[in-house]
């Protein structure tokens, strides 16, 4: 346990919970998502929450890992870089889809998030290979996530009519 850098830890964990946080503050399940017109294969709300805990777990021991892996100042600018874009794009979502009610622009935003996990993956596998393979279930459940958004813009567009 005296090789684990604490600090690595300490800020990657904070970061998490802040986005954890404000994305859980800015998704709002009210009428107006109660009278939108859902897919039968949507996953119910409750699991949305312990999915979202394991998906920031993993993240936190993958940025952690690949930071202690790789000490070049280059590709902890790289690393640093790709997760604030990434935590910016994760927040921006919850804002544009349940505070704006705009499903549509939300599912371009989250084209956006998308590529932006594929880049930490990207990023992160030369650091470590077992970091990567972390992230791969967050990059599974932003897919589904863009698929259900699609969806739900299918079925109830048009958005921002009044």
């Amino acid at each position: 346990m005296s090789d684990w850098n604490w600090t690595a830890i300490g800020v990657a964990a904070s970061v998490a919970v802040v986005c954890a946080l404000a994305g859980g503050l800015l998704t709002t399940i009210g009428p107006w998502y109660q009278n939108l017109r859902l897919p039968s294969w949507k996953p119910p709300d409750w699991a949305f929450g312990p999915v979202w805990t394991t998906i920031f777990v993993l993240a936190v021991v993958s940025s952690v890992m690949a930071w202690g892996a790789d000490a070049r100042p280059e590709a902890r600018r790289a690393l640093l870089i790709a997760y604030g874009v990434n935590v910016v794009l994760n927040i921006a979502w919850s804002a544009i889809f349940f505070q704006m009610r705009r499903p549509d622009w939300a599912f371009v935003e989250v084209i956006a998030l998308w590529a932006s996990v594929l880049s930490l993956i990207v990023i992160t596998a030369p650091m470590s290979a077992i970091a990567a393979l972390l992230l791969l279930p967050y990059l599974a459940w932003v897919s589904v996530a863009a698929y259900l958004n699609l969806t739900i813009v299918r079925l109830n567009a048009p958005f921002g009519t009044g």
